[in-house]
């Protein structure tokens, strides 16, 4: 019968060929930064961004927690929250991170103030903890799963970072040190516990559907990384003209429709010459209109919305 559970041999098989075939460390920016070809500002991008991904795990964690009402399972699910908020200041995963931060040249505070955080980032991440929220436990620990693979990857990162980064001091690399013992810890009790409670095919089809959205979800965090240093340029098949209708704005005209873009949209517009990166154009209106808040956000949620729309396109 279709509907016959899976044996736990096969089903925990199942679990992990969606590593094998989903997990973020086949990115292509993974790939690249394990291949030692990023640069410092790539570097820079994804460490200041990812550290909002370690900000939203023990919020995930901490949902987690509340949805079980058994004390064995608290105490063992909790020490996650002490791995990556510390015990006392200046401890756990998040301090680690922000000297990661540090170490590869970027200002503790800022990465501390999230200000920079991509839109596409911010997206995933919070993604991942409202999967957490409105999934039951089993589903929520499914999702966890990805733990299965962090180990490995970790040890690849270490390995590249101190063969092709130098520059990165070797210090800035014990949050990724740290994670090759505790992923593996925190693995193997949330795989025995979703071997027990999946029972049924159907909760085994969630917890492998939940697992898959958090892959998913880890994809499309360095999908908006990638695309911060890919160089925005006008389509070929957009013309820009003055809007007769609404003096100051322009129209940009593709074959099929007209996008309306204001002074602002403009002033954009006029950097996207495919020799600057998102990054670099988010950077240069900030630093020419420094009063504007959350300046660097609306530009790139405004470059999203024309690759979007067709008016540009990435190179």
């Amino acid at each position: 019968m279709t509907d016959a559970p899976l044996a736990p041999a096969d089903f925990e098989a199942r679990l992990r060929a969606i590593g094998t075939e989903r997990y973020h460390d086949k990115h292509p920016f993974n790939l690249r930064m394990h291949a030692g070809t990023l640069s410092r500002e790539e570097i820079q991008t994804w460490v200041r961004n990812r550290y909002y991904y370690q900000t939203r795990i023990p919020v995930k964690d901490s949902a987690i927690l509340a949805k079980s009402g058994d004390a064995a399972f608290r105490r063992e699910w909790v020490q996650r929250l002490h791995d990556h908020d510390g015990r006392a200041p200046g401890e756990g995963g998040l301090e680690m991170w922000l000297r990661l931060a540090e170490t590869v040249g970027l200002e503790r505070a800022d990465v501390e103030s999230l200000a920079g955080v991509l839109p596409g980032v911010r997206r995933a991440c919070d993604a991942y903890v409202a999967l957490v929220e409105s999934s039951d436990l089993l589903g929520s620990v499914a999702a966890s799963l990805t733990e299965l693979f962090a180990g490995d990857i970790m040890t690849t990162r270490i390995a590249a970072f101190e063969k092709h980064y130098a520059w990165v001091d070797p210090e800035g690399l014990a949050y990724f040190r740290s994670r090759t013992k505790q992923a593996p810890r925190d693995a193997s009790f949330g795989l025995a516990f979703v071997l027990e409670h999946a029972r049924t095919r159907p909760d085994q089809d969630r917890c492998l559907a939940a697992l898959e959205r958090k892959c998913e979800i880890l994809w499309s965090l360095l999908d908006a990384v990638e695309a911060a240093h890919r160089r925005p340029v006008l389509s070929p098949h957009v013309v820009l003209r003055d809007d007769a209708e609404r003096p100051g704005q322009q129209i940009a005209v593709l074959p099929e429709r007209g996008v309306r873009v204001n002074e602002s949209g403009q002033e954009i517009l006029a950097l996207c010459d495919g020799g600057r990166s998102s990054e670099a154009i988010a950077r240069v209106l900030h630093d020419r209109h420094p009063e504007v808040p959350h300046l660097l956000i609306d530009v790139h949620e405004f470059l999203e919305q024309m690759t979007r729309l067709g008016v540009l396109v990435l190179r």
